[in-house]
């Protein structure tokens, strides 16, 4: 099984790349893990809504060049589908199943996604409403991958 996953900025504070490397290091009892930075663009402070969706659609272009027609693709963004903890791990089980095993996700930048990338994605998925920043969407993420794999092993993990 292999995860991908697609991110639009680097970490650059320790604890970021701290609790990223913690749960790099524990699902790989589980799937191969592949974490893909994709630098994001200057954003100038007063930018347009244009100058701003010419940004998106810039980095957007950056990760749709590395997919492959194949790949599943789920965007994390805030019209995405809520899931529970259960609920998301028996998704992601029947998506690697169908998927041939693979399955990739992209986080945005601090402007969000390009609209040409959330149209290829094959679907969208919600942490919650609040707006989090790009680096704790990625901690986010792999603890609630982490979190379904020992769900799916009935293996125990806090609640």
């Amino acid at each position: 099984m292999k995860i991908t996953v697609f991110c639009i900025g680097f970490l650059k504070e320790s604890y970021w790349k701290e609790a990223v490397s913690e749960y790099q290091k524990r699902l790989g009892n589980y799937v191969a893990l592949d974490i893909v930075e994709i630098g994001d663009l200057p954003c100038p402070e007063k930018a347009s809504p244009k100058e701003m969706d010419e940004i998106k659609r810039k980095e957007g272009q950056k990760i749709l060049s590395k997919l492959k027609s194949s790949d599943y693709l789920i965007a994390l963004d805030l019209k995405g589908k809520q899931y529970d903890s259960i609920s998301f791990a028996h998704h992601i089980e029947e998506k690697l199943v169908q998927g041939g095993a693979s399955l990739s996700f992209v986080i945005g930048g601090s402007l969000g996604l390009s609209e040409e990338l959330l149209k290829r994605a094959n679907e969208s998925v919600c942490f919650g409403l609040p707006t989090f920043p790009h680096q704790l969407a990625r901690v986010m993420l792999l603890e609630q991958l982490y979190r379904s794999f020992r769900i799916l092993r009935n293996e125990p993990y806090h609640k």
